[in-house]
């Protein structure tokens, strides 16, 4: 069983414009989605994979991933919030959850937040975010990712800049520091991988790719 301390944020609307997902603040500002912008970070490389394998077999491979993706998060999802119910769950799920589950059950607790929803004015961003709890016993972003392959780190660039973003948006909502990320990342038929960072080590670089963001398929 986790202990949860968790903290009471306030609920967003979500809308496509531009083709992007943005959020409605509670003072009406319409700000970008986090992977919306860490997006761009590998977007050439997506577009030159999708030309590659075909339009039809890239959608096919993505959408299977995504689905994928959704179901192991939702079963994390349960089990930190101690409700965990394995019955009408598909086997690759299971079998990609129970392949982190050890590294849940030592290194997680202290739930702060599940699914929070955040924004910040200061970066004009916002989301929600998978966990915030304490890991190894500092308090930290935690965020469940899935993966076909065992990923390089200087290929998931994004990732710790989407935990970054994450970890300032909680600090200006509650006042409370984060200062430390770990990704962990659920492999198909492979050891899962687990990255932990430094937020300082990766917002300066979040900021850019926002600045980008709104040069390129932002509102502005």
């Amino acid at each position: 069983m986790f202990t949860h301390k968790l903290i009471s944020l306030e609920n967003l609307n979500t809308v496509t414009l531009n083709g992007s997902r943005f959020y409605k603040t509670p003072e009406g500002n319409m700000y970008p989605s986090v992977t919306s912008v860490t997006g761009l970070y590998n977007k050439k490389e997506l577009m030159e994979w999708r030309n590659r394998v075909g339009e039809a077999e890239a959608n096919r491979i993505s959408s299977k991933a995504s689905s994928r993706g959704t179901k192991v998060h939702k079963i994390c999802e349960d089990y930190l919030n101690n409700n965990l119910n394995l019955d009408n769950c598909m086997p690759d799920s299971v079998a990609m959850f129970n392949s982190i589950r050890p590294t849940i059950d030592k290194y997680i607790d202290n739930i702060h937040g599940i699914e929070s929803p955040l924004y910040s004015d200061h970066l004009k961003v916002a989301g929600r975010v998978d966990c915030i709890a304490e890991f190894d016993g500092k308090l930290s972003i935690v965020d469940f990712k899935t993966a076909n392959r065992q990923k390089f780190e200087d290929k998931i660039a994004n990732y710790f800049m989407q935990c970054a973003a994450y970890a300032v948006m909680f600090e200006e909502r509650t006042g409370i520091s984060v200062p430390r990320l770990a990704i962990i990342i659920a492999v198909d038929s492979d050891n899962p991988q687990v990255f932990v960072k430094k937020r300082n080590d990766y917002i300066d670089m979040f900021k850019d790719y926002r600045e980008i963001f709104d040069k390129t398929v932002g509102l502005s």
